[in-house]
């Protein structure tokens, strides 16, 4: 019997209880904006933001500053509340929002897994080329990217969907510099805009729907804003497009086989994290990760079916399970090589993404537990209305990364009414567009068409974009009576 487990797990089941209770404790915030700790912190915090601002010229990735800029902070934090003989407190908040940060690591950790997973089995690769290979003109290319960047980022993720479709632009727009440079601001407009009504869109979507701010079903209307926000620019931009027909390779590419499989299997564990969340009350956290072992229970049956190869030569299935245990024995790891392994896959994840969402979470809430989000709080939204902050904390998403800011607007926690959550969402999710480094489609898309698609190719543009975002909140309003 292999007892070492039990006892390694012996220890945790001692301390839980306490920490539990710890959790659940409730805490007296101070006031410590005016403390040399809380002058010292806010520093820290804008010194790391700055570098996060500069990645692409220091050449360092985004998430490093923020994770010794979030230590930094919280020690900050407990040595201004151990002077304030409250030693528990930063401990206790800490914790929580770790908790707050493992749920969503958790969840986009699964969804990016399913993406990686499809873009293994060519899925995404054979829809671009099936695009290609069609007659259509740059016209319609451009209003069909659009179109499907709107509908697909909802499920997808904008991200994802925005790299997919800036591809199909870049493939047929070979020697139309002016088409690509229009049809990428068009893919990241649509992409952010069609990632605003679902919790499955974009990060802010989700923490606003994992918080129990707004629920699922309520997302949806926030469509037709989301719609008034790309078409108003689409629009426009279109007048300059050639109706010309691109030239390019017409070959088709087939999907590996299970492609249409995992499709299945990621719409039914989106359905499962749904109704886990809105029937049994559950985070959607537990939805999303049954079934990523489901994906991984199915990896493992492809993997039994896809070939494996030697590199001296082929091995048959027969012998490949005792070779390729025979050459582990060996030390040989080199012998055998699958082609297929979903660890493999999930190697690939955003994981400075998904470090740099830890980094942020820390930050913010560690400017939370000193005060600053309070004030913050009664400065936007206790003078100058909610509807106003909320648009203004849109445009800002443009300038600084839309993450951290939703993520303090939930902290803040100003008692607004759905309608004006959803308006906030809106607002953040689609003010990044404004500008190309104002969200993470833009800075993919970017250094995707390098010398194509630049800051202000996008900049020239900027106007467009900004009727839109102000035709959307407008509408919104409308729609609520407000």
């Amino acid at each position: 019997m292999n007892w070492m487990p039990a006892l390694l797990l012996f220890p945790l089941l001692l301390a839980t209880p306490r920490a539990q209770a710890s959790t659940l404790e409730a805490t007296q915030l101070l006031d410590l904006t005016g403390s040399a700790y809380g002058y010292l912190a806010l520093m820290i915090f804008l010194l790391g933001y700055i570098c996060v601002v500069l990645e692409e010229r220091l050449e360092l990735r985004k998430s490093k500053p923020v994770i010794v800029a979030a230590g930094l902070i919280w020690i900050l934090v407990a040595l201004a509340y151990q002077q304030s003989d409250e030693p528990y407190t930063a401990g206790i908040e800490l914790r929580r929002y770790i908790l707050d940060y493992a749920e969503l690591f958790l969840f986009l950790l699964a969804a990016m897994t399913f993406v990686n997973m499809l873009e293994e089995r060519r899925v995404f690769v054979a829809l671009r080329t099936w695009l290609v290979a069609r007659s259509f003109t740059l016209r319609q290319i451009y209003w069909i990217t659009g179109t499907l960047t709107f509908l697909l980022s909802p499920i997808a993720d904008n991200l994802s969907t925005a790299l997919l479709m800036g591809a199909v632009v870049l493939a047929v727009g070979q020697h139309h510099l002016h088409f690509i440079s229009v049809g990428c601001i068009n893919v990241v407009v649509a992409a952010n805009a069609g990632g605003a009504f679902s919790p499955f869109g974009d990060i802010t979507t989700l923490m606003v729907w994992q918080h129990g701010n707004v629920r699922f079903v309520e997302f949806v209307q926030l469509f037709l804003p989301s719609l008034v926000n790309w078409l108003i620019p689409a629009l426009i931009m279109s007048s300059v497009i050639e109706r010309a027909r691109p030239g390019g390779e017409r070959r088709h590419q087939r999907m590996k086989k299970g492609g249409v499989t995992i499709m299945m299997l990621f719409l039914a564990t989106i359905i499962l994290s749904i109704l886990v969340h809105s029937l049994l009350h559950l985070p959607p956290v537990l939805g999303m990760m049954t079934g990523l072992g489901v994906l991984k229970i199915y990896g493992y049956f492809l993997s039994l079916h896809d070939p494996i190869y030697r590199e001296q030569g082929h091995i048959t299935h027969h012998h490949a399970e005792n070779s390729s245990r025979h050459s582990m024995l060996r030390g040989d790891h080199t012998g055998v090589v699958r082609r297929f392994d979903i660890f493999k896959v999930v190697e690939r994840e955003s994981w400075d993404t998904l470090m740099f969402f830890y980094g942020v979470v820390l930050c913010v809430g560690g400017l939370a537990t000193l005060g600053y989000l309070t004030h913050l709080s009664e400065l936007l939204y206790g003078s100058m209305g909610t509807n106003l902050a909320n648009s203004l904390v849109g445009l800002l998403s443009a300038l600084v990364d839309n993450i951290p800011i939703m993520f303090a607007v939930l902290n803040m926690d100003p008692g607004m009414s759905l309608e004006q959550w959803l308006l906030a969402t809106l607002a953040v999710g689609t003010g990044g567009s404004l500008l190309s480094i104002g969200s993470a489609a833009g800075v993919a898309l970017m250094g995707q068409a390098k010398g194509t698609y630049t800051f202000l190719s996008h900049l020239k543009w900027s106007w467009t974009i900004l009727l839109g975002y102000s035709a959307s909140i407008f509408c919104h309003l409308w729609l609520n009576g407000t």
